[in-house]
């Protein structure tokens, strides 16, 4: 054993380094002290320090090592295949060894690595938390006044945005992108605790196939980063963007980066985001609506401009284009393991938990508006 341990010593030191790292990760998750610590004191001032690095150039570093990953990843297959064959007789159970050794050290590194950069973040210190706006029960007379809150606030501000001849949305992506860095400017004031150097968002240039692995944006822990897909319908792009830079915040937690992105965006004194964020909201707050009380969702639904109409359908339409595919149920599937391995218990189905935090918070204000 020790020889066999010897003949391979690096890697062997490498997976156990990996394999330290990652049991260190489930030891100290629990801990909200050390999780707190960690990440205040070592993960986010590196992320932020990678990330003002990166925003030197336009272009996603993180769409490029991506795409470089894919690339080694295909290069390391086929020299292994080559290696192994070369390898000669007895030597091939080596050869076999050292690749698979070498990919799963490689493989674990960046788990690890994510872990520590973004999986604690989802054991810290949450937004509801700090704010003090908990998702809780919600009333299906609340659901219902919030819905129709939020169906008004978007009829009145479909009006205030470029439409093309067909009356959809056409605020051109580039602006959007241009407008970023504001997204924040009035909710910080809000809450204190969320100010951040906001650089704004990156446009992915392979959009169409993050559309295809069901992806609007991703933030990139890595890069420190945040990632937009520019392909899908333009009017959800604002509220996208505000999610992503959330995201940059330290927010793991994707109902709680919904919340502030409808929020943000409803809040910024931007048209355009404006809109964007109520139609966000309205599109979960509807959803719900419709799995108690499809009548009523309907009753709502048929009374909204002839452009929010247009709006919602092309979104729909867009995305109908991609549903059911094998990547997007793939996309779906390791998606879901991994917010169920950070705690999301619910999964992909935790971004219903948007509707909690968006009754507590609209309640009285939509109470007010119907009376």
């Amino acid at each position: 054993m020790k020889n066999f341990f010897l003949r391979y010593q690096k890697f062997h030191i490498w997976l156990l380094a990996d394999l330290l790292l990652l049991a260190l990760f489930v030891l100290l998750r629990e801990s909200r002290a050390a999780m707190n610590g960690f990440v205040h004191h070592v993960s986010t001032p590196i992320r932020r320090f990678i990330g003002r690095l990166c925003y030197l150039v336009d272009f996603s570093v993180a769409e490029l090592l991506c795409v470089l990953l894919v690339l080694a990843v295909i290069a390391y297959v086929v020299w292994s295949v080559v290696a192994v064959v070369r390898a000669g007789k007895g030597g091939h159970l080596r050869r076999t060894y050292t690749a698979l050794l070498g990919a799963a050290c490689g493989a674990l590194t960046l788990g690890a690595v994510f872990c520590w950069f973004w999986g604690a973040d989802y054991y810290t210190d949450s937004f509801q938390e700090r704010s003090g706006i908990y998702a809780q029960p919600v009333a299906a007379e609340d659901l219902l006044a919030v819905t129709v809150y939020f169906a008004r606030q978007t009829a009145l501000t479909a009006g205030t945005v470029a439409r093309d001849e067909n009356g959809l949305f056409a605020v051109p992506r580039e602006d959007i992108l241009s407008d970023s860095p504001h997204a924040y400017d009035e909710l910080e004031k809000q809450f204190p605790f969320l100010e951040f150097n906001d650089l704004g968002v990156k446009p992915v240039r392979l959009s169409r196939v993050m559309s295809a692995l069901d992806f609007t944006g991703v933030y990139c822990p890595y890069t420190g980063e945040a990632n937009v897909n520019i392909d899908s319908p333009a009017c959800m792009l604002p509220a996208t963007a505000a999610h992503e830079m959330a995201h940059q915040r330290g927010y793991a937690s994707e109902q709680e980066c919904n919340f502030l992105a409808i929020l943000a965006s409803t809040t910024c004194g931007n048209d355009t985001y404006a809109y964007s964020g109520w139609l966000m909201g309205y599109i979960y707050l509807g959803n719900a609506l419709y799995r108690i009380a499809p009548e009523t969702y309907w009753s709502i639904r048929d009374v909204l401009p002839e452009t929010v109409k247009a709006d919602l359908e092309d979104n729909t339409a867009y995305w109908d284009q991609f549903r059911d595919t094998a990547a997007q149920k793939a996309s779906n599937k390791v998606y879901d393991g991994m917010l169920k391995a950070y705690g999301e218990e619910r999964g992909i189905q935790s971004y219903g938990t948007v509707v909690d935090m968006l009754v507590v918070y609209y309640r009285d204000a939509a109470a007010r508006a119907l009376q």
